[in-house]
C-alpha cells in the first residue's frame, strides 16, 4: 500500500485540527456551565517557560494550513504576526482552517511531491523537499502544539480524554 502526499499529510491535519476544535468546544461548555469566561483560558500555560494557549492555537493553524500554503509558495518561516483573538475568535479561525483543509484537492497537493521548500528564520535558511518539510517539521510541530493545547485545557479540569484528542478517525467505509 502506498500513500499519496495528500493522504499522508492533509487527512491527518484535518483530524488534528478537528480534535482541537472539539476540545475547545468542550472547554467553552465547561467554563460557561460554571459561570466562567472561556477567554480566561487563553493566557494559561503548562509551565512558566512555555507559551500560552493562544500561541498553541496559532501554531496549530500555522503548522497545518499554513504549512501547506508554505509548500505551495516554496518558502516557510515562523508566523509573521499573531492575531489578537478571543476564545470565540480562535474557534472561528480553526473552523475556517478546517474548511479550507477540507476543500483542498488531492491532485493539487500531490503535485507538490519533491518540490523545494526553504525554511527561513532570520539569516538561517534550511532547504527541504515538500515531504521532508511536512513530515519532519510541520506534522511534529502540529502534534506538539495540539497536544499542548489539549494539556492546558485538561490541566484546567476540562473533562476531555484520549478520544477527544484523537478526533475523527479515518475508519474503513
Amino acid at each position: 500500500m502506498s500513500l499519496s502526499l495528500y493522504e499522508a499529510v492533509v487527512l491527518p491535519m484535518q483530524q488534528t485540527v478537528g480534535s482541537v476544535q472539539g476540545v475547545l468546544e468542550k472547554g467553552a461548555q465547561h467554563y460557561e456551565a460554571r459561570g466562567l469566561n472561556p477567554d480566561d483560558l487563553l493566557g494559561e500555560t503548562i509551565h512558566s517557560d512555555m507559551f500560552p494557549l493562544t500561541f498553541q492555537l496559532h501554531s496549530v493553524m500555522h503548522h497545518s494550513l499554513g504549512a501547506l500554503e508554505s509548500v505551495r509558495r516554496g518558502e516557510a518561516g515562523p508566523p509573521n504576526k499573531l492575531e489578537t483573538l478571543d476564545y470565540a475568535g480562535f474557534q472561528a479561525k480553526l473552523a475556517e482552517t478546517a474548511q479550507t483543509l477540507a476543500a483542498m484537492k488531492a491532485d493539487q497537493v500531490n503535485e507538490w511531491t519533491g518540490k523545494d521548500v526553504v525554511f527561513k528564520l532570520g539569516e538561517m535558511s534550511l532547504p527541504f523537499t515538500a515531504e521532508g518539510f511536512l513530515f519532519s517539521f510541520s506534522k511534529p510541530n502540529l502534534y506538539f502544539h495540539a497536544t499542548t493545547a489539549y494539556d492546558i485545557l485538561r490541566m484546567k479540569a476540562v473533562p476531555i480524554g484520549k478520544r477527544d484528542y484523537l478526533g475523527q478517525m479515518q475508519l474503513k467505509r
